[in-house]
């Protein structure tokens, strides 16, 4: 049997081969396929690097053979003093978890002692998630007397993995809540997997689960392009990495290599990539928890922060504290595609409030900048609550006038149009009578 190099991974290892005239219909197993290209399944026999020199991971990164009743698992620790700063924020949890539990719709999070939280990470040989899929390595931190201690768990081939599941676990053992960034999707299912196919009690199946990245989405979106953990880490927390970062993307191609040649000096990128990984949850955590407990802080100094924090307040029920962010965030100023979105919901929100006057105000502020929807507002408001037929042709007109001189779509031209030109009728009717 002949074999190629090209390797590819989509959630299992395969190799691109050539054979003879015989197939075999089996499926080979993942230890097969090692095997096929000259990985050994033991540890001890994975094959020396070119030249005979071998740099095992014991003399790549600092650690410990750890044994339990699965086997042994290589543990790297970290730790990090409690007034570490992750970039601009504190590592340490300084403010309240009342209002993020209030979002996530748990009240564990704000019950439950920072102590019991855990921040997890994997890398894995793929990224489909699938049964083919196996993290080799995953970072677990969690406080302890106010440092903050970061265990990586690795396993040099795949022989180890019960015994890396079970380390795991047992520092999993206190822990009763999860902390991820996108866990919910990939790691934790991933590693759910893993822990059934080897009949290993999945640790943290009654854990509440607080994933950070949908709360990322939340209060970033609308300002930044990526909500990557990375690009957060840059834009927000403001804590770029060092050159030893591995972009994600390689990592199971520099584990797979590993596992052909033995050598672990490459892998020493993907422990720090893995290691700022958990970290970076910490640390945003951590400014998540301020800014969502104190939202009029001055250190919030991005007009569409705010408006992000707005929205979610109002989606909280606490409408005056969002109407007081509304205002504060077209304060601080925001781009004019942002800024008539914001306007129409703010008014809205004073409406449900019943505050008129001030929703009057937000109409005509935003009609002033010619946004179309606060010309109808304005008529509706003057027709249906004022009783002021006369107000409301007035606006409807000056709705008109805006259309026919803007360069709106065609459709859209229509759509405000016909609107208008129906409401313009039963006024010009009402003004009649």
């Amino acid at each position: 049997m002949l074999l190629t190099r090209n390797v590819v991974f989509e959630g299992t290892l395969r190799a691109v081969i050539i054979v003879g005239k015989v197939k075999s219909t089996e499926k080979p197993s993942l230890s097969d396929r090692l095997r096929s290209l000259g990985v050994k399944v033991g540890a001890l026999e994975i094959p020396a690097a070119t030249g005979d020199v071998r740099f095992p991971i014991d003399s790549v990164m600092t650690g410990t053979f750890a044994a339990n009743p699965l086997g042994e698992t290589f543990i790297h620790e970290e730790h990090f003093d409690a007034d570490y700063h992750h970039g601009l924020a504190p590592i340490k949890l300084q403010a309240s978890l009342d209002m993020l539990a209030a979002w996530a719709a748990d009240a564990r999070l704000s019950d439950l002692p920072i102590e019991t939280f855990a921040f997890l990470d994997t890398e894995t040989s793929g990224l489909s998630g699938g049964t083919g899929t196996y993290a080799f390595l995953i970072g677990a931190g969690h406080f302890v007397n106010g440092e903050f201690s970061l265990r990586q768990f690795f396993m040099r081939d795949p022989s180890e993995e019960p015994a890396l599941l079970e380390g795991l676990g047992q520092f999993l053992a206190s822990a009763k809540v999860l902390v991820t960034f996108n866990g919910k999707a990939f790691d934790a299912p991933l590693l759910a997997t893993r822990y059934t196919l080897h009949a290993i009690p999945i640790p943290f199946k009654d854990f509440a689960h607080l994933d950070l990245l949908p709360l990322a989405r939340r209060l970033w979106r609308d300002r930044l392009e990526s909500r990557a953990l990375k690009h957060l880490e840059e834009n927000i927390l403001l804590a770029p990495r060092t050159v030893q970062e591995v972009p994600g993307y390689e990592i199971p191609y520099l584990y797979f290599d590993y596992l052909r040649d033995g050598d672990a000096r490459p892998l020493k990128g993907v422990f720090y990539h893995n290691a700022m990984d958990v970290v970076a949850m910490a640390a945003l955590l951590s400014h998540m928890a301020r800014m969502l407990e104190d939202p009029f802080h001055e250190s919030i100094e991005h007009g569409l922060d705010v408006i992000a924090l707005a929205k979610l307040y109002e989606d909280l029920g606490q409408w005056d504290t969002a109407a007081r962010l509304f205002e504060r965030g077209l304060e601080k100023g925001i781009a004019e595609e942002s800024f008539g979105e914001t306007v129409h919901r703010l008014s809205v929100l004073q409406k449900r409030r019943g505050d008129f006057d001030e929703a009057v105000r937000l109409w005509e502020e935003a009609a002033g900048k010619g946004h179309i929807y606060a010309f109808i507002e304005l008529a509706k408001y003057y027709e249906h609550r004022e009783r002021d037929v006369k107000s409301a042709l007035k606006w409807t007109k000056a709705a008109q006038r805006q259309i026919e001189k803007s360069d709106l779509p065609a459709y859209a031209r229509k759509h405000w149009m016909d609107e208008l030109t129906h409401r313009r009728q039963r006024l010009d009717s009402k003004v009649e009578k």
